[in-house]
């Protein structure tokens, strides 16, 4: 009995070394990488160069386009590029026109000087999160249309570990080369490291996609077809309110208090370097893990019972930091919080990255991807923005008791949904009309 449950762990293991995962990782490395290069890495660089925390604080409405990517999803999902689309694909050519705007703007942003040019250095990075945000729309439909059902877990997984990769190198790296050279050195070896992505396209194949295009549609029709189809197909599934709902607060108990987490280590007596070390080092290395653990078993049990108790797992990790602010500093007890939560979120993130790309509809996989992941983004944006009001009404204890019990509504329609609609997470390739 033990030797076949360990050959079923084995196998559910053995999917990471498929081919079409490694694809997969190196495009979520692509994904990742310019991210950071338009917020945290770009505001050191401002710091340095004398720039106010008031203009600091709004170039970072830049990567506010990442909410707003569903408004041209439309547009890469249904449209071919000239020329490009017969000899790359429609997905394939869309990413590489992607990564080239990336590559040229992340060059234009390093050669700019904030000091002396800033309105230059908002362009570049104005055109950086745009391009970046288009290329996510591709890279997520080309995921969900180049991998089986059943590879979705490892799929999110790999992505996840990817897309960790390329932060670290445009964190961390970055930061490095900036020390030991120059600004400019670091943001030309960001912009070396994004043709890492462009050799993973030419290398692998087009997927196929069902979606067709809008050649030779009237304008109407193709507002009908690539706009409107979209959206209502989605909307007029069983429980598609309650779907949606579930997806803005699945993660919202998180959110919460995400934004609060560096204050909080700091005012309970932690070191920059302990946060560091043990919450921003080691807590990514922890994620990645939980990533992979998630796949496996979406892949040895299933999606819900995946994403229920990854749920459960964050849910109970805010209350290990309710715990942490009765113990004071200590490093053990940070270490020993920052596995758990940051292994839950790895195992419950994957689980949800794989249920969104399961209600994808092949016919509008970018367009419908794009509506989730902005719904997910308002969660993170505008619904957690007053974590910050509420940790300043009560103390850091009664604050984590309250972010647990905001991941219950969550995890009620979570129930919900799989009880009232058990087929409802089983992808379509039908297009309405």
């Amino acid at each position: 009995m033990a030797e076949h449950a360990s050959r079923n762990w084995i196998d559910s293991a053995r999917v990471y070394f498929e081919r079409r995962l490694i694809t997969i990782m190196v495009m979520g490395f692509a994904s990742g990488l310019p991210f950071l290069l338009t917020a945290a890495t770009l505001s050191a660089w401002l710091s340095q160069a004398g720039v106010t925390r008031t203009v600091i604080g709004l170039m970072s409405w830049a990567t506010s386009v990442y909410a707003l990517k569903f408004l041209w999803a439309p547009v890469v999902d249904r449209t071919p590029l000239p020329l490009l689309t017969k000899i790359f694909g429609q997905r394939r050519s869309w990413m590489l026109i992607a990564q080239g705007i990336c590559i040229i703007a992340i060059i234009g942003l390093g050669t700019s000087d904030p000091a002396a040019n800033l309105t230059l250095t908002i362009m570049w990075t104005a055109i950086l999160a745009f391009a970046s945000a288009t290329q996510d729309v591709v890279i997520d439909a080309y995921r969900i249309e180049y991998l089986e059902d059943s590879q979705f877990g490892a799929g999110a997984a790999m992505t996840t570990f990817g897309y960790r990769i390329g932060v670290l190198a445009a964190g961390g790296g970055a930061l490095i080369l900036a020390d030991s050279y120059s600004w400019t050195i670091a943001y030309m070896a960001m912009a070396a490291l994004m043709v890492i992505g462009v050799a993973a396209v030419l290398f692998s194949p087009e997927p196929e996609n069902p979606a067709g295009s809008a050649v030779n549609k009237s304008y109407a029709d193709w507002i009908k077809s690539a706009v409107i189809a979209p959206f209502r197909e989605f909307l007029s599934r069983p429980g598609a309110l309650a779907t949606l709902a579930f997806i803005m607060l699945y993660k919202y108990g998180d959110a919460l208090w995400a934004s609060m987490a560096n204050p909080f280590y700091l005012e309970t007596g932690f070191t920059l370097s302990e946060v560091g070390i043990i919450a921003k080092s080691y807590g990514v290395g922890m994620t990645i893990f939980g990533s992979f653990v998630g796949g496996a078993l979406i892949i040895r049990f299933d999606l819900y019972t995946t994403l229920f108790w990854g749920g459960v797992a964050m849910a109970l990790s805010n209350l290990l930091l309710a715990v942490l602010a009765l113990i004071g500093p200590s490093v053990l007890a940070l270490t020993v919080v920052i596995s758990v939560e940051n292994f839950s979120n790895g195992v419950g993130g994957v689980a949800f990255i794989a249920y969104m790309s399961s209600l994808c509809n092949l016919a509008y996989t970018a367009t419908q991807y794009a509506l989730m992941t902005s719904f997910m983004a308002f969660t993170r944006t505008i619904l957690a923005s007053g974590g910050g009001w509420l940790a300043d009404q009560i103390d850091w204890f009664n604050f984590f008791v309250l972010t647990t019990f905001a991941c219950v509504p969550g995890m009620v329609l979570l129930v919900y949904l799989f009880r009232r609609f058990p087929q409802h997470a089983q992808r379509s390739q039908t297009p309405v009309s």
